[in-house]
Protein backbone atom coordinates (compact mmCIF):
# COMPACT_ATOMS: atom_id res chain seq x y z
CA UNK A 1 0.00 0.00 0.00
CA UNK A 2 1.23 3.50 -0.61
CA UNK A 3 0.42 6.75 1.40
CA UNK A 4 -2.18 7.93 -0.84
CA UNK A 5 -4.19 5.32 -0.46
CA UNK A 6 -4.65 5.68 3.19
CA UNK A 7 -3.81 9.22 3.49
CA UNK A 8 -6.73 12.26 5.10
CA UNK A 9 -7.08 14.03 2.17
CA UNK A 10 -8.72 16.59 3.94
CA UNK A 11 -5.57 19.16 5.24
CA UNK A 12 -6.44 21.80 7.97
CA UNK A 13 -3.76 23.60 7.75
CA UNK A 14 -2.13 27.21 9.00
CA UNK A 15 -0.29 29.97 7.93
CA UNK A 16 3.10 31.19 9.53
CA UNK A 17 1.77 34.77 10.68
CA UNK A 18 -1.25 33.24 12.68
CA UNK A 19 -1.51 33.37 16.30
CA UNK A 20 -0.92 30.73 18.63
CA UNK A 21 -4.12 31.33 20.03
CA UNK A 22 -5.68 30.37 16.21
CA UNK A 23 -3.66 27.42 16.29
CA UNK A 24 -4.84 25.95 18.93
CA UNK A 25 -8.36 26.81 18.18
CA UNK A 26 -8.24 25.40 14.84
CA UNK A 27 -6.63 22.12 16.55
CA UNK A 28 -9.04 21.70 19.20
CA UNK A 29 -12.21 22.39 16.96
CA UNK A 30 -11.08 19.45 14.49
CA UNK A 31 -9.75 16.95 17.14
CA UNK A 32 -6.35 16.99 15.79
CA UNK A 33 -2.78 17.01 17.43
CA UNK A 34 -0.72 18.95 15.00
CA UNK A 35 -1.21 21.59 11.51
CA UNK A 36 0.62 21.66 8.97
CA UNK A 37 2.29 24.99 8.22
CA UNK A 38 1.47 26.14 4.78
CA UNK A 39 2.79 29.92 3.57
CA UNK A 40 0.66 32.22 1.34
CA UNK A 41 2.66 30.25 -2.01
CA UNK A 42 0.99 27.39 -0.71
CA UNK A 43 4.29 25.22 0.24
CA UNK A 44 4.74 23.34 3.14
CA UNK A 45 7.46 25.65 5.67
CA UNK A 46 6.62 23.75 8.92
CA UNK A 47 4.60 21.72 11.37
CA UNK A 48 2.67 22.70 14.62
CA UNK A 49 2.05 20.12 17.19
CA UNK A 50 0.82 19.59 20.68
CA UNK A 51 4.57 19.04 21.70
CA UNK A 52 4.82 22.71 20.96
CA UNK A 53 3.18 24.16 23.67
CA UNK A 54 3.92 21.84 26.57
CA UNK A 55 6.38 24.36 27.33
CA UNK A 56 5.20 27.34 27.73
CA UNK A 57 5.18 30.66 30.21
CA UNK A 58 1.42 31.07 30.09
CA UNK A 59 1.21 27.82 32.15
CA UNK A 60 4.51 28.39 34.13
CA UNK A 61 5.78 25.08 32.36
CA UNK A 62 8.73 26.63 30.63
CA UNK A 63 11.92 24.91 31.10
CA UNK A 64 14.07 25.78 33.81
CA UNK A 65 18.05 24.95 34.15
CA UNK A 66 20.78 25.16 36.88
CA UNK A 67 23.26 27.94 36.18
CA UNK A 68 26.04 25.26 35.16
CA UNK A 69 23.88 23.37 33.08
CA UNK A 70 22.98 26.21 31.24
CA UNK A 71 26.79 27.13 30.19
CA UNK A 72 26.85 23.35 29.16
CA UNK A 73 23.83 24.08 27.04
CA UNK A 74 24.94 27.28 25.77
CA UNK A 75 23.47 30.33 24.33
CA UNK A 76 21.84 28.74 20.91
CA UNK A 77 20.24 26.14 22.62
CA UNK A 78 18.72 29.30 25.43
CA UNK A 79 17.45 31.58 23.01
CA UNK A 80 15.35 28.76 20.81
CA UNK A 81 14.15 27.37 24.03
CA UNK A 82 12.82 30.91 25.35
CA UNK A 83 11.42 31.82 21.52
CA UNK A 84 9.23 28.91 21.79
CA UNK A 85 8.32 29.41 25.37
CA UNK A 86 7.02 32.61 24.54
CA UNK A 87 6.31 33.30 20.46
CA UNK A 88 3.28 34.87 19.85
CA UNK A 89 3.17 33.54 16.18
CA UNK A 90 3.01 29.65 14.74
CA UNK A 91 6.38 30.47 12.97
CA UNK A 92 7.92 31.46 16.49
CA UNK A 93 6.91 27.97 17.67
CA UNK A 94 6.69 25.61 14.73
CA UNK A 95 8.96 23.02 14.17
CA UNK A 96 10.51 23.96 10.51
CA UNK A 97 11.45 21.82 6.96
CA UNK A 98 9.33 19.23 8.47
CA UNK A 99 9.94 15.52 7.42
CA UNK A 100 7.26 14.64 4.93
CA UNK A 101 6.77 12.11 2.32
CA UNK A 102 5.53 11.80 -1.46
CA UNK A 103 2.18 10.22 -2.75
CA UNK A 104 3.83 6.96 -3.91
CA UNK A 105 5.90 6.52 -0.85
CA UNK A 106 5.19 2.69 0.19
CA UNK A 107 3.46 2.23 3.99
CA UNK A 108 6.48 0.65 5.09
CA UNK A 109 8.67 3.80 4.44
CA UNK A 110 6.65 6.07 5.79
CA UNK A 111 6.03 4.25 9.25
CA UNK A 112 9.65 3.82 9.36
CA UNK A 113 9.97 7.71 9.14
CA UNK A 114 7.61 7.95 11.59
CA UNK A 115 9.27 5.27 14.29
CA UNK A 116 12.93 6.49 13.74
CA UNK A 117 12.01 10.13 14.23
CA UNK A 118 9.26 9.72 16.91
CA UNK A 119 6.46 11.72 15.20
CA UNK A 120 2.52 10.95 14.61
CA UNK A 121 1.87 12.52 11.40
CA UNK A 122 4.10 12.85 8.19
CA UNK A 123 2.32 15.55 5.30
CA UNK A 124 2.22 13.95 1.97
CA UNK A 125 3.51 15.88 -1.02
CA UNK A 126 2.63 15.70 -4.55
CA UNK A 127 5.00 17.90 -5.87
CA UNK A 128 5.64 20.99 -3.73
CA UNK A 129 2.24 20.99 -2.19
CA UNK A 130 0.73 19.55 0.58
CA UNK A 131 -2.09 16.81 -0.65
CA UNK A 132 -2.69 14.79 2.20
CA UNK A 133 -1.78 13.83 5.85
CA UNK A 134 -0.61 10.45 6.98
CA UNK A 135 -0.86 9.79 10.98
CA UNK A 136 -1.60 6.84 12.90
CA UNK A 137 -4.61 7.23 12.71
CA UNK A 138 -4.79 7.04 8.88
CA UNK A 139 -2.91 3.88 9.58
CA UNK A 140 -5.25 2.54 12.21
CA UNK A 141 -8.45 3.05 9.60
CA UNK A 142 -6.13 1.43 7.16
CA UNK A 143 -5.77 -1.86 9.74
CA UNK A 144 -8.84 -1.89 10.53
CA UNK A 145 -10.44 -2.11 6.75
CA UNK A 146 -8.15 -5.27 6.14
CA UNK A 147 -7.92 -6.50 9.19
CA UNK A 148 -11.29 -8.48 8.94
CA UNK A 149 -10.75 -9.64 5.35
CA UNK A 150 -10.94 -13.45 4.71
CA UNK A 151 -8.55 -14.53 2.55
CA UNK A 152 -9.41 -17.56 0.48
CA UNK A 153 -8.58 -21.33 2.26
CA UNK A 154 -6.20 -23.42 1.03
CA UNK A 155 -7.81 -27.05 -0.98
CA UNK A 156 -6.56 -29.45 1.57
CA UNK A 157 -5.17 -30.08 4.77
CA UNK A 158 -1.71 -31.21 2.74
CA UNK A 159 -2.07 -27.71 1.20
CA UNK A 160 -2.68 -26.03 4.30
CA UNK A 161 0.86 -27.90 6.06
CA UNK A 162 2.84 -26.90 3.22
CA UNK A 163 1.66 -23.10 3.14
CA UNK A 164 2.60 -23.30 6.86
CA UNK A 165 5.82 -24.67 6.47
CA UNK A 166 6.64 -22.75 3.82
CA UNK A 167 5.40 -19.21 6.05
CA UNK A 168 7.68 -20.49 8.93
CA UNK A 169 10.50 -20.95 6.50
CA UNK A 170 9.97 -17.72 5.76
CA UNK A 171 10.87 -15.84 9.32
CA UNK A 172 14.90 -15.28 10.31
CA UNK A 173 13.49 -16.33 13.71
CA UNK A 174 11.79 -19.80 12.89
CA UNK A 175 13.60 -22.48 14.42
CA UNK A 176 12.26 -24.92 11.33
CA UNK A 177 14.79 -27.44 12.35
CA UNK A 178 13.48 -28.44 15.61
CA UNK A 179 9.45 -27.59 14.27
CA UNK A 180 7.15 -30.12 13.21
CA UNK A 181 3.25 -29.29 12.06
CA UNK A 182 0.31 -31.45 11.66
CA UNK A 183 -3.32 -30.22 9.84
CA UNK A 184 -6.05 -31.97 10.52
CA UNK A 185 -9.87 -30.68 8.97
CA UNK A 186 -8.04 -26.90 9.59
CA UNK A 187 -6.48 -27.81 12.91
CA UNK A 188 -3.03 -27.05 13.13
CA UNK A 189 -0.79 -28.74 15.62
CA UNK A 190 2.50 -27.02 16.42
CA UNK A 191 5.18 -29.73 17.69
CA UNK A 192 8.57 -29.92 18.43
CA UNK A 193 10.94 -27.04 20.51
CA UNK A 194 11.67 -23.66 21.03
CA UNK A 195 14.28 -22.31 22.95
CA UNK A 196 13.12 -19.06 23.44
CA UNK A 197 9.56 -18.45 25.26
CA UNK A 198 8.83 -15.74 22.93
CA UNK A 199 9.05 -17.99 19.87
CA UNK A 200 5.99 -19.55 20.77
CA UNK A 201 3.81 -16.67 20.25
CA UNK A 202 5.47 -16.06 17.32
CA UNK A 203 5.15 -19.23 15.94
CA UNK A 204 1.18 -19.15 17.00
CA UNK A 205 0.84 -16.09 14.88
CA UNK A 206 2.26 -17.30 11.68
CA UNK A 207 0.48 -20.48 11.10
CA UNK A 208 -2.81 -18.79 12.47
CA UNK A 209 -2.53 -16.25 9.16
CA UNK A 210 -2.27 -19.22 7.07
CA UNK A 211 -5.39 -19.29 4.74
CA UNK A 212 -7.50 -22.31 5.59
CA UNK A 213 -6.10 -22.45 9.20
CA UNK A 214 -9.15 -22.43 11.42
CA UNK A 215 -7.45 -23.64 14.91
CA UNK A 216 -3.69 -23.68 16.31
CA UNK A 217 -2.91 -25.71 19.10
CA UNK A 218 0.31 -25.63 20.65
CA UNK A 219 2.72 -28.68 21.61
CA UNK A 220 5.70 -27.02 21.94
CA UNK A 221 8.31 -27.93 24.65
CA UNK A 222 10.75 -24.79 25.67
CA UNK A 223 14.09 -25.50 26.27
CA UNK A 224 15.70 -24.57 29.44
CA UNK A 225 18.79 -23.12 28.92
CA UNK A 226 20.15 -23.61 32.20
CA UNK A 227 19.63 -27.11 32.93
CA UNK A 228 18.73 -27.95 29.51
CA UNK A 229 15.23 -29.14 30.77
CA UNK A 230 12.26 -29.75 28.69
CA UNK A 231 9.62 -27.38 29.88
CA UNK A 232 6.11 -28.25 28.18
CA UNK A 233 3.20 -25.82 27.54
CA UNK A 234 1.25 -25.56 31.10
CA UNK A 235 -1.72 -25.84 28.59
CA UNK A 236 -1.36 -29.10 27.78
CA UNK A 237 -2.80 -31.62 29.57
CA UNK A 238 0.05 -33.88 30.12
CA UNK A 239 2.03 -31.08 31.64
CA UNK A 240 5.34 -32.60 32.45
CA UNK A 241 9.13 -32.24 32.47
CA UNK A 242 11.65 -34.52 31.15
CA UNK A 243 15.64 -34.01 30.50
CA UNK A 244 16.97 -33.10 27.36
Amino acid sequence: MKAADVMTERVVSIGPDATIQEAIKLMLENQISGLPVIDASRELVGVITEGDFLRRAETGTVRRRPRWLEFLVGPGKLADEFARGHGRKVAEIMTPDPIAIMENTPLSEAVDLMERHRIKRLPVMRGKFVVGILTRRSLLRALAGVAGEVKPAAASDAAIREQVIAELKKQPWTPIQSIDVTVRNGVADLWGSIIDERERKALIVAVENVPGVKEVRDHLAWIEPRTGMLVYNPDEEKNETKTG
